[in-house]
């Protein structure tokens, strides 16, 4: 079985031979490639959190920040042959806010804040020929609204802009433009929360077919619910359960939720809940949506996170935790097999706004295709980044083929800076060491690039990014 590691910047790259479980890393190919590593206000929240995009046919288009004020989107090859490239100027009150691609083109979301207003546009750009289209203006706010927001479906032919409306900062409904791939308006839509009360949380997700389904945690943050809005109907359906409650004379309530819409239009959910006194961690529970036929259910049996499940968190993790503590959601994955995995990572500072921060052990959960808890693992890891830098350098990168799972991290091992892979079954959990790719990715103070440009062009075969060249820090 042969592994490849295609690496960009300078653009080194390395096969590497799995034999034995054994990884060797050699050398194939290398391009050269610049990048100024990017600074945001709001480091805790990358909205263009992957900026290499595969390509169905092969090879990559990436988004790459080369100057102050400037970016390019680029074609390359599976050979790392730079196709083409093109420009995207942007002024210092704009900045990028989405980034997908369809087979036909890619799309780059603009966020503007200027004088009294805010806006998102959109420009697109041919895959063929890299020629980029003028600025499309999709949603337009006020300027001391909520930020407005996009959602791109998977395939990339369908993205819905929205803004909040609200009052005294309450939600109270959201207004809605869902688009096709050229950027033609195919709907307007008002989603209405007038009955959602004083507090919850809402996104929006668009399906290839451009239908929408806005998710909300409500009913004091209790129950999660999908309504689903489609373009050629008036009707609306709505599935909601209650994830939360009072058990055992406690209040639990949802604490971080994730949900995953599927190519299929199945919507997958998870929740992690707690108790609102103690915020001790009760449980994780997951219900899959199925908005087709008659609409259905299907409630997957809860997850407790129980003393014992303490105990194999601080064994995997060499640690001596009291309580679990700042575990997020992260992933829902499918296998396959339809088979699903969760995961979970464990994220926290060191204290205060200029501390570094820290990811840690992943709490990765499989079920059956049936929803059945199958089985649990946790992965260990240690990752610390600067303040500077949030979380954007560390974490993971994932991706699934066929039943397996492989994970990309970014970390120090045995006094070794690298990219490391671990890979993992989706129908037993089984798990493999971390296998460094020999890349020695150096300790800087910005290698959040690494993560950025993480991406697999199949099973085997991984592209990426090592910082070689000075010119790659800021």
């Amino acid at each position: 079985m042969r592994f490849s590691y295609i690496l960009a910047t300078s653009l080194l790259a390395a096969s590497l031979q799995l034999a034995s479980g054994d990884l060797i890393a050699q050398k194939v190919k290398s391009a050269s490639f610049s990048y100024l590593p990017e600074k945001s206000d709001d480091r805790y929240n990358q909205r263009v959190p992957s900026k290499t995009l595969i390509l169905p046919g092969g090879g990559f288009v990436i988004l790459a920040h080369k100057a102050a004020g400037e970016y390019t989107i680029e074609r390359y090859d599976a050979d790392l042959k730079r196709l083409w490239s093109a420009a995207l100027p942007l002024t210092s009150d704009q900045a990028v806010d989405g980034f997908a691609r369809s087979a036909e083109q890619a799309v780059v979301v603009v966020y503007q804040k200027e004088g009294s207003v805010q806006t998102l546009s959109a420009h697109t750009i041919s895959l063929a020929n890299g020629q980029k289209s003028g600025s499309k203006k999709l949603i337009e706010t006020g300027s001391r609204d909520r930020r407005p927001g996009v959602s791109f479906s998977s395939d990339g032919t369908k993205l819905v802009a929205w803004r909040y409306l609200t009052r005294e900062a309450q939600i109270k409904a959201i207004s809605a433009t869902v688009f096709d791939e050229k950027l033609q308006k195919l709907k307007d839509r008002t989603y209405d929360f007038h009955d959602q009360g004083g507090f919850f949380s809402t996104t929006v997700h668009v399906g290839n077919d451009g239908t929408q389904y806005v998710t909300l945690v409500g009913d004091e943050m209790k129950k999660l619910t999908v309504r689903r809005y489609r373009n050629d109907s008036p009707d609306i359906k709505v599935m909601s359960v209650s994830v939360g409650g009072t058990f055992g004379g406690k209040v639990v309530n949802v604490f971080d939720s994730r949900f995953a819409l599927q190519p299929d239009n199945m919507l997958y959910a998870a929740a992690i809940c707690n108790e609102r006194e103690s915020g001790l961690y009760h449980s994780l529970k997951v219900i899959k949506f199925d908005f087709s036929g008659e609409s259905e259910m299907k409630f997957a049996p809860e997850v407790k996170f129980t003393p014992e499940y303490l105990a194999l968190v601080n064994k995997a993790s060499g640690a001596t935790a009291k309580r679990l503590e700042d575990v997020y959601l992260t992933d829902l994955f499918l296998t396959e097999e339809k088979q699903l995995v969760v995961l979970a990572e464990k994220k926290f500072e060191e204290g205060g706004d200029d501390s570094p921060g820290h990811t840690r052990e992943l709490h990765v959960f499989g079920y059956n295709e049936f929803l059945t808890p199958s089985w649990q693992r946790i992965v260990a890891k240690d990752q610390v980044a600067p303040a500077a830098e949030g979380f954007s350098s560390i974490g993971y990168r994932a991706a699934m083929f066929g039943s397996e799972l492989q994970l990309v991290t970014w970390e120090k091992i045995k006094g070794k800076s690298d990219l490391y892979l671990r890979r993992l079954n989706g129908q037993n959990g089984a798990v493999q060491e971390p296998k460094g790719l020999g890349l020695n990715v150096a300790a800087d103070q910005n290698p959040s690039y690494v993560k950025d440009f993480t991406g697999w062009l199949d099973a085997k075969t991984i592209v990426g990014v090592s910082a070689l060249a000075k010119n790659l820090r800021p």
